[in-house]
């Protein structure tokens, strides 16, 4: 497959948001793009060439339906998920410019489908070339190492077949906090922002993030927790003040509200503390994986009028908090739901 060059600009992604027809304040500047408040999400489903081939097409219609922001992980669907993305991309139209191409790296991915002996596939793929060590695997599954993410980096841009990634996360790095002290996860987590700043030196990424389940919406003395002051004293350490951390992605919906009403970042909540380093936010399970799409209760609908679905409900709370929501979608009728959302303007936030 040919490979896309360049990566998203601030002139491409306002020629996109010009060109979309979007309801004010659908589009939000953020790590100096223009940025759509909703993203299409690839993780669900079987892995599979039907699937593929339903992702293909819903990325394909959401770029076209005024949705510039795509989110993937290497590890979705054994890699099929940014395999689909590459075809979406190269059969949109839409120029590499105009789109924000986001991806995560941390859990060790298979390829096409889990193998029968998971411990050998390990060890041949990443043990006995070198790319990692024993001691730096956590979980049987995780590693923050940066000849790890290095690799990882390298099969990302083949699966996307782009030159350059725009937002690359460290996948659920809280994963480590089970497993390793807290002074050595910051240890590691400091060496692998140094690897991601290399990678941004070196143009194979744009900018990095952290993309977490748990680690933002705990108390602070819980295991998994973490402290964004020290994400971004870590990403100081290895970039200086210069440095290209740009993005956190947490959960956040109706029911999963934390970043919004919880201050546990010293006092402030974590999107205030975000908002004020001016770092983006991306919300995952902004539907709570299709349970919030139907039933929600009377009162919420009350306060979320004007809009034709609960799934438009729940994206239109979700959005008007953070920089983008994301939402999975795998078929044409739900990218069409979805994004006749561009068209009404979010709460003021």
């Amino acid at each position: 497959m040919r490979v896309l060059t360049g990566r998203a600009t601030a002139e491409g992604t306002a020629r996109f948001r010009d060109a979309s027809g979007a309801a004010p304040g659908h589009f939000r500047q953020a790590m100096g793009l223009w940025l759509s408040s909703l993203g299409i999400g690839t993780y669900l489903g079987h892995d599979d060439a039907a699937t593929d081939a339903l992702y293909a097409d819903a990325v394909r219609r959401a770029l076209q339906a005024g949705i510039n922001v795509v989110d993937t992980a290497i590890n979705y669907r054994n890699q099929r998920s940014e395999r689909a993305v590459a075809v979406a991309l190269r059969e949109s139209g839409v120029p590499r410019e105009q789109v924000v191409l986001c991806t995560k790296g941390g859990y060790l991915p298979f390829d096409l489908k889990r193998p029968h002996d998971m411990h050998a596939y390990i060890e041949e793929t990443w043990i006995k070339p070198g790319v990692l060590k024993p001691e730096e695997l956590v979980d049987g599954c995780h590693s923050l190492a940066p000849r790890f993410l290095d690799d990882q980096i390298e099969r990302s841009r083949r699966n996307l077949a782009v030159e350059c990634i725009d937002l690359y996360y460290l996948h659920n790095p809280e994963t480590q906090l089970g497993e390793v002290p807290r002074p050595e996860f910051q240890r590691r987590l400091r060496a692998a922002f140094e690897s991601l700043e290399r990678a941004c030196t070196d143009g194979r990424i744009a900018a990095y993030g952290l993309a977490t389940w748990n680690g933002f919406r705990l108390e602070p003395e819980e295991e998994e927790y973490l402290s964004f002051a020290d994400v971004l004293a870590a990403a100081r350490d290895a970039g200086g003040t210069s440095n290209h951390f740009r993005a956190v992605q947490l959960p956040f919906n109706i029911e999963m509200d934390e970043a919004a009403i919880f201050p546990n970042q010293g006092g402030k909540t974590l999107i205030e503390a975000a908002r004020e380093a001016d770092v983006a936010v991306f919300a995952s399970a902004s539907v709570l994986q299709g349970r919030l799409t139907q039933k929600l209760p009377q009162p919420v609908r009350d306060q979320l009028a004007g809009l034709s679905t609960d799934a438009q409900r729940a994206l239109q709370f979700a959005r008007s908090a953070v920089t983008c929501a994301l939402v999975g979608m795998k078929t044409a009728a739900h990218v069409e739901q979805n994004a006749a959302l561009s068209r009404v303007p979010p709460l003021r936030q």
